[in-house]
Parts: structure tokens; sequence; C-alpha cells
């Protein structure tokens, strides 16, 4: 694919967005006392967004996350793959994107992670899922608050009924979730706090869902009752004997980060530069 560089590609998504912002500000809104939410199709040209998917890394190329809290494919040392989809990961935290965003979904200040804690790139294939759960509240450094997700899809001709969709449960776990579908080419952007619980469907198809990933932070959290957290799995509603064990993983997680408050190792997720 012809090389394309950050500024140019933040320059189309800024475009993009600005021009669909009074209707994307509405979307946002409407969600807002559950899990605040937008999706925007055809967020790129779709020659560019195909290419994107073109240069993802393999199975092998990649990280291996399996466990019964999830099953995917996850990648975060940029410099290892195609230039471009570093450009492009690194456009979403031009400055007028963030704060165009963040004035979408009512974050003041929200602040880009140049280490990709947790973010990057992640591919799902078939019977590969992602249990509900709350992210971890802070950065790598427990010094901001974890605020936006934002999910770019780049698989091309991607059906919702393959799984692999973002799914919000804003009700909790014994209410009909919420299922955005991860069509190609779409940008969401999910609020993260501590009641935004959500998860990926499993995948059904013979094939790889690819999705290019940041995260926002800020100095202060969503709500004001939020209180520090790890990444807290539940299972799907039909798995109960697996919730009571995930419940517990997090209990225990918690209590040890009380004592060590950065964890006992360091979060491999990260980006070294």
């Amino acid at each position: 694919m012809e090389f394309i560089n950050r500024i140019e590609l933040a320059e189309i998504i800024y475009k993009r967005v600005n021009d669909e912002k009074v209707h994307l500000s509405k979307q946002f809104a409407e969600s807002k006392e559950a899990i605040g939410y937008f999706f925007l199709d055809n967020l790129l040209p779709e020659e560019m967004a195909a290419d994107l998917h073109k240069v993802f890394p393999k199975q092998d190329q990649m990280v291996l996350k399996k466990s019964i809290k999830e099953d995917k494919f996850v990648a975060v040392q940029m410099n290892l793959y195609n230039p471009v989809l570093e450009e492009i990961i690194y456009a979403f935290q031009d400055r007028r994107i963030v704060e165009l965003i963040g004035e979408i979904c009512q974050i003041k200040d929200p602040i880009p992670d140049e280490f990709l804690y947790a973010g990057g790139l992640s591919m799902m294939g078939n019977k590969q899922f992602l249990n509900p759960h709350l992210d971890n509240s802070h950065d790598k450094d427990r010094e901001r608050w974890r605020v936006l997700n934002l999910l770019y899809y780049v698989t091309p001709n991607w059906k919702e009924e393959y799984g692999g969709n973002l799914e919000l449960w804003p009700n909790g776990l014994q209410k009909k979730q919420i299922t955005i579908h991860s069509k190609f080419n779409r940008l969401a952007v999910m609020v993260t706090h501590n009641k935004s619980l959500h998860s990926v469907s499993p995948v059904v198809y013979d094939g790889f869902r690819c999705c290019i990933s940041n995260y926002y932070f800020s100095k202060t959290p969503v709500l004001a009752t939020d209180k520090f957290h790890v990444t807290s799995f539940r299972a799907r509603p039909e798995h109960k004997f697996t919730d009571i064990l995930l419940k517990m993983d997090t209990f225990l997680r918690m209590n040890i980060r009380r004592i060590f408050k950065k964890g006992i190792k360091e979060n491999p997720h990260v980006y070294k530069k």
C-alpha cells in the first residue's frame, strides 16, 4: 500500500468526525446515563481502510491471550509491523482529534496514551471471545483515569452474524446487551467507568475480525463515584460457574493491588519504544 503518515491520516479522521459532530454528540447524549457511546461508519476512504487490513499481522506475529477470561490475539510492539499500522494508531492521538472526541463525549481534557497500555492491535478468529469486563480504571503508572475506549474495525465484509461484535451491558448481565456490529471501516467509541461492563461476542466464522484500538485517559474520573479497580471479568449469563471463578479472581487481584500499588510484575501490554 502507498505509505501515508499520521498527520495525513489525522486530517482525514478529524474532518470525518467533525462533519458528523452534531449527530455523534446526539448519539452519545442519548446513551450517556448508562454507558455512553457512539459509532461512525466510513471513517477512512474504503481503499485505505482495506489496505490497513491487508498489512495486519498474522497469528504467528501476535501474542495469544487465552484463558477463561478471553481468547484473542494482540500486538502492541508496533515497530515490528508495517509502519502504517503505527501511523493509524497515533493518528487517533492527534491533539485535535482527542479534543474533538472528548467534546462529543463530554470528557474534559482527555489525554492520549503514547505507550498503548492495553491498546494497539487485536484480532479474533473462530471460537475466540472476550468475556464481559470492566477495563482497568487507570493507566500503567496508576496516575490517570481511563475514560474512553476507541475501536476501529478494518475487516472487509464482516457481517454481524459472524460475531466478534462489541457488546455493552448497561443494565447488568441479567438484561439484554446492546450490540455494536464490528463493521468494516467503523469507529466505535465508548466511555469507561466503574459501570461500563462490555464484552466481545464469540466469533462463529472461519475468518478474523481485526481491530485497531486506543484509550484516552484523564486526571479526573468520568463518574464522581469511580474507584480504582483492576480489569474485572465476569462470565456470560449462561456460564454461572465460570462467573464464580472470575469474581474470585478479581477479588484476589484487587487485594494484591492494595499491597502492591502497581502490581507484582510489569504489564507486558505496553509499547516499549
